[in-house]
């Protein structure tokens, strides 16, 4: 990895650690204790000793600075200027059903702006990692965001709708309508921020989804954006400030993208 500043190590070694764990766990995924959260959306024993083992190793480097993550909620809330954003495993279902596409996602904001990001896929041992103004680089290689320019000529790829969300009855015809309005393929893998980095490494190019939770996105945020890309987000809510409507794209299709959903009227 080309990046080496004191911020991306501290985030390499405690996704390195945890994914230890991960990896363990994946293997035995059938003997899981698995504990009911809501509807469609399950927490594992694993999701839970991830975050442990991340929290542990960022505050033994950074004791005071802020965490906001997915099962512990925050620590350390007073110090609003540095902040870690953490998500143990993004893709958890995916996890649960022994299906490999899942990843650890961290990333560290300064004074409300992402500075440096990291989404580790432990299965596949792909590291995508971004700093500001350094770049993104998927393990020692730089990554730049597709070159396409024609959204037909396109990979699109999304999460849909949650099922408990105000969109769950038009999860179907998203993606029938979406496709033919933009005349491209349309992938659902379920891990947001697998979805992201591949955006960011010009595997697809461009994505898009509804309600969202910061942790989901924000190490893929920089990525996007330090390797050429483009980020947008709709109809953001003042009272959920953590919920996220986003789009990301290579840049040269994201106004295509955007009016194409803009046309669905699906915001």
């Amino acid at each position: 990895m080309r990046l080496n500043s004191p911020k991306i190590n501290i985030i390499r070694k405690a996704c390195l650690r945890a994914s230890k764990s991960l990896i363990r766990d994946f293997g035995e995924v059938e003997k899981l204790q698995v504990s009911l959260k809501a509807p469609g959306d399950f927490v594992s024993a694993a999701d839970k000793k991830s975050e442990k083992l991340i929290i542990e190793e960022l505050l033994k480097a950074h004791p005071d600075f802020g965490i906001l993550s997915e099962e512990v909620g925050e620590l350390n809330k007073d110090n609003k200027d540095n902040r870690w954003i953490i998500d143990p495993i993004d893709g958890t279902m995916n996890f649960l059903n022994g299906i490999p596409q899942f990843a650890i996602s961290i990333a560290y904001e300064e004074k409300g702006e992402i500075i440096c990001g990291m989404i580790y896929d432990p299965i596949k041992d792909e590291m995508f990692a971004a700093e500001k103004g350094n770049g993104a680089f998927l393990n020692n290689s730089r990554i730049r965001v597709s070159s396409k320019k024609k959204i037909k000529e396109s990979i699109l790829v999304t999460g849909g709708p949650k099922f408990n969300s105000k969109h769950k009855n038009d999860i179907l015809s998203e993606y029938v309508k979406i496709s033919n309005l933009t005349n491209a393929p349309i992938r659902k893998f379920g891990s947001a921020a697998l979805d992201l980095a591949n955006v960011a490494c010009g595997r697809f190019d461009g994505y898009w989804q509804w309600e969202l939770n910061y942790w989901d996105v924000a190490a893929g945020l920089i990525l996007i954006k330090e390797a050429g890309g483009f980020v947008d987000f709709l109809s953001e809510s003042k009272n959920s400030p953590v919920k996220k409507n986003i789009i990301a794209s290579n840049s040269l299709i994201h106004k295509e993208l955007r009016e194409s959903l803009m046309k669905k009227n699906i915001e």
